[in-house]
């Protein structure tokens, strides 16, 4: 689950998106068109971009030299999910003006964290958690 808070989101993600979004944003867009990524900019003006780096492996370098290189573009914040960490594409990816990677298990391992605590929760007693309590004392 990605948390966002910018006011406008741009998401350039195939059709059938693998994690969850919470948009607790003013606008937020998803398109799954390559080519329709520029006009829409122009017509959303986003705050922030995330881009599927699997969907646009071929244009992401194009794209990424292109909002980097326009200064209109220079308050746009730009994502990259990606299914898992490659150190040489990641550092290019940076170099390329990327600001921030999700990565498939950082979601994973997000909801196993969430999951845990549940089941402790659930486990321990409340009777058990009271003796355990008059023990510390």
């Amino acid at each position: 689950m990605i948390s966002i808070r910018s006011k406008n989101v741009l998401l350039v993600a195939p059709d059938t998106f693998p994690v969850e979004l919470l948009p607790e944003s003013q606008l937020f867009r998803h398109i799954s068109s390559i080519a329709t990524i520029f006009p829409t900019i122009h017509e959303l003006k986003p705050n922030l971009i995330i881009l599927d780096h699997e969907y646009v492996i071929k244009d992401i370098e194009r794209i990424l030299r292109r909002i980097s290189s326009n200064p209109s573009y220079n308050k746009i914040k730009v994502c990259c999910y990606k299914k898992t960490a490659h150190t040489k594409t990641d550092g290019l990816l940076k170099a390329l003006g990327v600001d921030h990677i999700f990565y498939q298990e950082d979601f994973s391992k997000e909801a196993q964290s969430k999951n845990t605590s549940g089941v402790l929760s659930s486990i321990l007693d409340t009777s058990i958690v009271h003796l355990l309590a008059k023990a510390v004392h």
